[in-house]
């Protein structure tokens, strides 16, 4: 019988210490934003209004964390219709055949009071490489509802290039460089 309660015991553990627990996008309390040098002089600043989210957490942090996040690319807005539609053509986005863009992680570790660096698979058009960027973790609290939330935000660049959307390959006119901008409030599943 102790034999028994033993293995129970730690069979129970065993799942508790790998549980995890999910969270989904809010997309009403999100963003995807981005800002591109235009002519040298000027920026363009941009969203997506249409993304999804998952993150799984072993805990109340980001330690271990998996996250995976999809942009609709024709969801592109910004402020320009003429200029949106350009972007999902196939001299940007192409949007028609590459539909999303999408990250997964492959690690996350911590850096320093709530900051992380994830590393991941980012993929835009058919092009997939591997990226690094800090997040920072705002922590976790209830909403109005009682629901857990947690928030979430990073900042870095990506050389568009690098991913074929090689329109103006100069740089002249449209930077080859963006400015990617992310904050996600997560609802706990």
């Amino acid at each position: 019988m102790k034999k028994i309660f033993l293995t129970f015991v730690f069979a129970l553990v065993s799942v508790v210490g790998f549980a995890q627990t999910g969270w989904a996008v809010d997309p009403m309390h999100s963003s995807v934003n981005f800002n591109i040098k235009h002519m040298g002089v000027s920026f363009v600043q941009g969203r997506f209004d249409k993304f999804d989210g998952k993150v799984a957490t072993k805990g109340n942090a980001l330690d271990g964390a998996e996250i995976s996040m999809m942009v609709d690319v024709n969801s592109i807005n910004t402020g320009v219709e003429m200029r949106d539609k350009h972007l999902k053509s196939a001299d940007f986005f192409d949007g028609e055949k590459y539909p999303n863009m999408t990250f997964v992680t492959t690690s996350i570790t911590k850096d320093k009071n709530n900051s992380y660096l994830l590393k991941g698979k980012l993929t835009i058009k058919d092009v997939t490489k591997d990226i690094t960027v800090p997040v920072t973790f705002g922590g976790i609290t209830k909403n109005q509802q009682g629901k857990e939330i947690m928030g979430i935000q990073t900042t870095f660049k990506v050389n568009r290039l690098d991913y074929n959307i090689k329109y103006d390959p100069t740089g002249a006119g449209v930077a080859k460089d963006v400015d990617v901008n992310l904050y996600f409030e997560l609802i706990k599943q």
